[in-house]
């Protein structure tokens, strides 16, 4: 009875006290942090039930056997009932970081943060809206180029900038692709251009349903700028705008609430990003810049756009690893005080993408690099001035507008372009191929990153795929349109100086495929093509140098060359060893890469997170001194520490003796 009328008590005052929307933080899903989570374990398979068959299959690609991990587990059903059962209003669910975001008031604080299984209480931070650097009405449609299969209208130069009309030409429109959108909401049932898009879910997370055009409550232009982006990627109204990847299909998420007094908040954000993942998303692209707070709260500061700091940032970082090509734009900064990139372009492996005019002039208010701990940022850029889109308000109206907002729907619709060419591709590929592609990625610096995308570059770049433990290497040739086919050769090299023609197993519509004979695990192959163009003249591709990749990888390199692959060892062995009281583990990298390094024991189960994050470039000591992320000492015995890197994982033995 007493603890009926505490509960009564609780509720109450939460009635007359004001709330505040706070992440409320779990100490454990059930089983601690540390729990190694193996195939066919009734948690596994119970975290499995939660994703659709597509989502495993994406994760699979680039997660291999590991495609389920403590963040997958839901959060603890009996902590949620507590919560409720103290008046506390639930808003979201947030399995990824064990966290549930909710309403409260001082009092309720006080409470919830002395329940036994709580292990923190952070507020959800809102941020100030910002629309468009520019936009104004269409009045004089630009005139299209009638060489190709769509009559794009207006359009048409904005595709063409990064050369996507030309594969639209070859029959690659994006099919089997999914894009999910976060923005402000989507009036596309009601527009020509959107009307028969693929859209294959939607949902609000301000109000929690699944309408994301305007409702009564929403400010009138809520869905204007949500709508303007989708259509850029995936409008079809020929004549008036085509979209860059209008053949594939969408998931769209309604996030940004533009009234004044809520604004955007982090945890509609993280949420949405969790719900497109579980359907089997493969891009997501945001045209969000999170800086500024509302007045009242504590703005993040340039040092906080590390890659790791705001739950925008991690939630991005946490769908990457899960095998999702994430895209945002940089942000409209650089021409304020600020300057710098906004999160979440700030994560370690999305694409942030800048803006660029008809010229490919970089656009002053285009947001610069670096993040605060030295990564060149943006990655990618699109045109971002004076780019059309579908107008919210009328069904037939467009109109111009610009900023990075809409450069990122281009370059995402580049990346659905790339992935439907090759479906075979996981998302490392896809983002070192868009890198390596872009215009300026022989001298990449942090206004203009690595460059203009192009979609033909990108679709005719080389790729690898691993089948039944065997390799094959992909090759269109959309960038060369005066090849005679008959005359095409593939040439690699095993030491840099000998080259051995390889003959190709299928060539189909441009594009050849060559079964790669097996090699030494890890050993670096040089390749290249020749062939005559329609004056007879051999050409050679690349231009200058070899592609270059190492066998059992599955990234190609050229321009980024050989210092974005480690020549030596990775993962050292640890010394000494045996070991009683500590022990250093030695990672050498030639690059800039996002690692973990993490210690098993000879079960499985994990005991502690050595390294999660950016790993620098060269020799990295890495030291452990025999304690489980509990602090307490590990008992004598074998363990096995594994280093997650590139896509890969590279694993060997230790002895604690005590």
């Amino acid at each position: 009875m007493m603890k009926k009328i505490f509960f009564l008590l609780l509720a109450l005052t939460a009635i007359a006290f004001p709330q505040e929307k706070y992440f409320i933080y779990f100490k454990d899903k059930g089983v601690p942090p540390t729990h190694s989570l193996m195939k066919g374990d009734a948690l596994f398979k119970t975290a499995e039930e939660l994703l659709s068959e597509r989502s495993l299959e994406r994760r699979k690609k680039t997660m291999g056997d590991n495609y389920i991990t403590y963040e997958d587990l839901s959060v603890r059903e009996e902590y949620v009932n507590e919560l409720t059962n103290l008046g506390v209003e639930i808003i979201w669910r947030l399995n990824w970081f064990n966290s549930v975001s909710a309403y409260l008031n001082e009092i309720q604080i006080s409470e919830v943060i002395k329940l036994w299984f709580v292990e923190r209480i952070e507020p959800v931070k809102s941020f100030a809206f910002k629309k468009d650097y520019e936009e104004r009405t269409l009045l004089i449609p630009e005139k299209m180029q009638s060489i190709f299969d769509n009559d794009y209208g207006p359009s048409f130069n904005q595709l063409q900038l990064s050369r996507i009309p030309e594969v639209h030409a070859y029959g690659i429109k994006g099919d089997g692709v999914i894009i999910g959108f976060l923005d402000t909401g989507y009036r596309w049932r009601a527009h020509e251009s959107l009307m028969n898009s693929k859209v294959i879910a939607e949902y609000d997370f301000i109000f929690g349903d699944t309408i994301t055009a305007n409702q009564p409550e929403d400010h009138p232009s809520q869905d204007f700028h949500g709508t303007l982006v989708f259509s850029v990627t995936g409008g079809y109204a020929p004549g008036q705008l085509i979209g860059a990847s209008y053949r594939s299909s969408f998931l769209l998420a309604k996030t940004e609430d533009i009234r004044s007094e809520r604004n955007i908040e982090e945890d509609n954000y993280a949420a949405a990003l969790i719900w497109m993942e579980s359907l089997g998303v493969d891009i997501t692209t945001s045209s969000l810049g999170y800086s500024e707070f509302d007045p009242g709260q504590r703005s993040y500061t340039y040092s906080e756009m590390n890659g790791n700091t705001t739950i925008v940032t991690k939630a991005a970082n946490l769908a990457f690893e899960r095998g999702i090509v994430t895209i945002t734009s940089a942000g409209n900064e650089g021409n304020s005080s600020w300057k710098f990139i906004t999160a979440p372009a700030d994560a370690f492996n999305i694409l942030a993408v800048g803006s660029v005019n008809a010229n490919n002039e970089l656009s002053g208010f285009s947001s610069r690099g670096p993040t605060s701990d030295g990564r060149v940022k943006p990655e990618i850029l699109a045109r971002g001035e004076v780019v059309l889109g579908a107008l919210a308000t009328d069904s037939v109206g467009y109109r111009h507008g610009s900023g990075t907002s809409l450069s990122a729907p281009i370059a995402a619709g580049v990346a659905g372009l790339l992935l439907s060419a090759h479906p075979h591709l996981n998302n490392y590929q896809v983002r070192s191929i868009l890198i390596e592609t872009s215009d300026n990625s022989s001298s990449p610096n942090n206004d203009r990153g690595y460059g203009l995308v192009s979609a033909v570059d990108a679709i005719s770049y080389p790729t690898i795929e691993k089948s039944d433990n065997k390799y094959f290497l992909h090759k269109y040739f959309l960038n060369n349109p005066g090849i005679d086919l008959s005359t095409v050769k593939m040439l690699y090299s095993t030491d840099g100086e000998n080259f051995n023609q390889l003959e190709y197993s299928s060539a189909v519509n441009k594009q050849f495929k060559y079964a790669l004979p097996v090699l030494g695990f890890d050993q670096i192959v040089q390749f290249y093509f020749s062939y005559t163009d329609s004056n007879s003249v051999e050409r050679k591709e690349p231009v200058s140098g070899a592609y270059k990749f190492q066998y059992g990888q599955l990234t190609i390199y050229h321009n980024l060359d050989l210092k974005f692959i480690p020549t030596d060892y990775v993962l050292s062995q640890n010394y000494p060893n045996p070991f009683n009281s500590g022990t250093w583990i030695n990672v050498i990298t030639e690059t800039d890469e996002n690692a973990q390094l993490v210690i098993f024991n000879a079960l499985g189960q994990k005991v502690k997170t050595l390294f999660s994050g950016l790993m620098p470039a060269g020799l990295n000591k890495i030291p452990w001194d025999g304690k489980t992320d509990f602090g307490t000492q590990a008992a004598s015995g074998v363990y096995y520490y594994i280093l997650r890197m590139a896509g890969k994982e590279y694993a060997k033995k230790m002895i604690l003796l005590r």
